[in-house]
């Protein structure tokens, strides 16, 4: 299910607060609802590790986006002299 929270967080990278808010909240809901795990101690354990795996669907969707605007600035600098 890592790729999953990935795509989650990558889908999702523009609200990030959002994003890490809902995989904090919503992964271990989907644990105990689906029967994959009960309410214990260990699930605060699942939700680190869906914020975690989420937060690196968000910086790759950052990172994508930073870039895009690094090199249309550069391309737009360039025209310009």
């Amino acid at each position: 299910m890592i790729p999953t929270l990935i795509l989650f967080g990558a889908v999702l990278g523009r609200w990030w607060r959002v994003a890490l808010l809902a995989s904090a909240v919503g992964w271990p809901v989907l644990l105990v609802v689906t029967g994959a795990m009960s309410v214990r101690p260990a699930l605060a354990g699942a939700a680190g590790l869906a914020v975690l795996n989420t937060g690196a669907g968000v910086l790759i969707y950052q990172g994508i986006l930073r870039g895009g605007r690094k090199l249309r600035r550069a391309r737009a600098s360039r025209k310009r002299t």
